[in-house]
């Protein structure tokens, strides 16, 4: 959805919410009213999802401005602004807070270390060091769990009796840097930014947020090296 129409969208379904002049204790007295509540509810989560810094006065003001038709911005204004803050200022907070997490990750466990594009790791086990994936070409049997920075599991290839098989030049950049430092049998523990993982769109399918950090526990269960694969 194109911005302008998500300020004009937010404006019409905030608007009973927020036009008394930034009262409390509305009485939900009608149906009308209580899907008025739900709506505004339904847009607030969305904002506070989009950014919980957000100021719900400045929110609730701009929607009374727009009612009485004395907005401090025109919607070009308007739209320059939001696109600025979607595409920069978002981003740039985001990558301020994950890069001062895996700093502390890193700070807090001597046994983790990082890589160039910020992959915060552990080797859990070496494996066989003859039979490392050094090639993006080469073939990896992996099995692998992911979870968010609050915890939250959103795969895990053990639960589904999974063992994923593919070129490694076909995984995420953090995926293949992690498998990279291990051989077969390798085990490795990594956090990665999300620039290596699912970079600003997320997975809608795996729960996965837009510039989420991940945590990732991986086992590289076989290694297939091109070369040996030619002969």
């Amino acid at each position: 959805m194109k911005p302008r129409r998500i300020l004009l969208l937010a404006v019409g379904m905030m608007a009973i919410a927020c036009a008394k002049n930034g009262t409390t204790g509305t009485k939900l007295r009608t149906d009308t009213d209580s899907t008025a509540y739900i709506l505004g509810m339904n847009i607030g989560l969305n904002l506070h999802r989009m950014d919980s810094t957000l100021n719900a006065e400045a929110i609730c003001e701009g929607i009374r401005d727009a009612l009485r038709g004395e907005t401090k911005l025109t919607l070009a204004e308007a739209e320059a602004y939001y696109l600025r803050y979607q595409n920069h200022t978002l981003p740039e907070k985001a990558r301020a807070y994950e890069d001062r997490f895996l700093a502390d990750v890193a700070k807090s466990n001597r046994a983790y270390a990082r890589t160039t594009s910020g992959v915060t790791y552990t080797v859990n086990e070496v494996g066989d060091q003859e039979r490392i994936p050094n090639s993006d070409r080469d073939t990896v049997a992996v099995r692998y769990l992911i979870r968010t920075t609050d915890g939250k599991e959103v795969y895990s290839s053990y639960e589904r009796g999974d063992t994923l098989r593919t070129a490694v030049g076909d995984l995420r950049r953090g995926v293949r840097e992690s498998l990279k430092l291990v051989g077969k049998g390798g085990r490795i523990t990594a956090w990665l930014p999300a620039a290596t993982a699912y970079g600003a769109e997320g997975n809608e399918e795996l729960g996965i947020g837009p510039n989420a950090t991940l945590y990732y526990e991986l086992e590289l269960v076989d290694v297939v090296k091109y070369t040996n694969r030619r002969r």
